[in-house]
C-alpha cells in the first residue's frame, strides 16, 4: 500500500521505534498519524494526533477504534521486554506480562481495527516482530516466546485478512538503539533505518521485512544442518 494520504495508527508511538514510525510516516505524506500511548501527554512529536491507548485495556482499544474510524494502516508497535530465563523464580509472572502486551495487545488492536480497514478498502497491518521469534537463547526467554507467538499470529492474520484485501507485513529486526535495549552491549541499528526499510517494504507490497544483516543470517540459518536456534559448537 502507499503511505501518501494514508491515515495511520501507531501503537506505542511516544518513543523509540514507534516515534520513528510516526515521524517517517508524516515525512512520506501520510494525511494523519494517530500516535497511541498509555499517556497521551508523553507524545511530543509535532504533527501527530495523540491518542490514549493502553493495548492491555479493552476499553481503551474500543475507544480508540471509535475515535480513529478513518484509519487505513495500523502499525502494531507497542511491546515490552524483560531479561531473564524460564527457570527464574518470577518466570511465570514475567511470561504472562509479556504475552498480555506483546500477543494479546496485538490481537485486541487488530480485531478492533480490522473492520475499519475493510471499510476503507483493506489497507495495511504492520506488526513489529523480532529476530528472537526464531531464536531464543534464554536471555530474553519470555519476550522471545511472545514474539514467536506474535509471528505465528501475523502469519494467520495474513490468511484471515486476505479476503478483505488487507496487506499484512511482519517486521523482523535484531537489536535497535532504543530504551528497550539499553544495557545490551551489542551492535544496534537506528530506529530510523529499521523504519525506512519497513515502510519501503510495505509500499513494495512485501509480506515480510528482514531489516538488518543479523536477521537475514538468522533466517537463513533456520534450515542449516544444525539450525541456528540450537546450541552451536564453541
Amino acid at each position: 500500500m502507499k503511505i501518501e494520504n494514508a491515515v495511520v495508527l501507531v501503537t506505542g508511538a511516544n518513543r523509540g521505534i514507534g516515534q520513528a514510525f510516526a515521524r517517517e510516516l508524516l515525512a512520506r505524506g501520510a494525511r494523519k498519524v494517530y500516535a497511541g500511548a498509555r499517556d497521551p501527554a508523553s507524545v511530543t512529536l509535532p504533527g501527530v494526533q495523540a491518542l490514549r491507548l493502553d493495548v492491555n485495556s479493552a476499553a481503551d482499544v474500543a475507544a480508540a477504534a471509535a475515535q480513529a474510524s478513518d484509519v487505513t494502516l495500523v502499525v502494531n508497535n507497542a511491546g515490552i521486554a524483560q531479561p531473564g530465563g524460564f527457570l527464574a523464580a518470577d518466570s511465570e509472572e514475567v511470561t504472562r506480562r509479556m504475552f498480555e502486551t506483546n500477543v494479546f495487545g496485538l490481537l485486541r488492536v487488530t480485531r478492533a481495527f480490522a473492520p475499519i480497514l475493510a471499510a476503507h478498502g483493506g489497507g495495511g497491518l504492520l506488526n513489529v516482530l523480532s529476530v528472537v521469534a526464531w531464536i531464543n537463547g534464554g536471555e530474553l526467554a519470555a519476550y522471545s516466546a511472545s514474539k514467536s507467538a506474535a509471528w505465528s499470529m501475523t502469519n494467520a492474520l495474513r490468511h484471515e485478512l486476505a479476503a478483505q484485501k488487507t496487506q499484512v507485513l511482519g517486521l523482523h529486526m535484531a537489536y535497535v538503539d532504543t530504551d528497550l535495549t539499553r544495557g545490551f552491549d551489542v551492535p544496534k541499528s537506528s530506529p530510523e533505518a529499521i523504519v525506512a526499510r519497513a515502510l519501503d517494504g510495505l509500499e513494495a507490497g512485501a509480506d515480510e521485512v528482514l531489516a538488518d544483516e543479523l536477521t537475514l543470517q538468522v533466517k537463513q540459518g533456520l534450515t542449516a544442518a544444525r539450525p541456528v536456534y540450537l546450541p552451536q559448537a564453541s
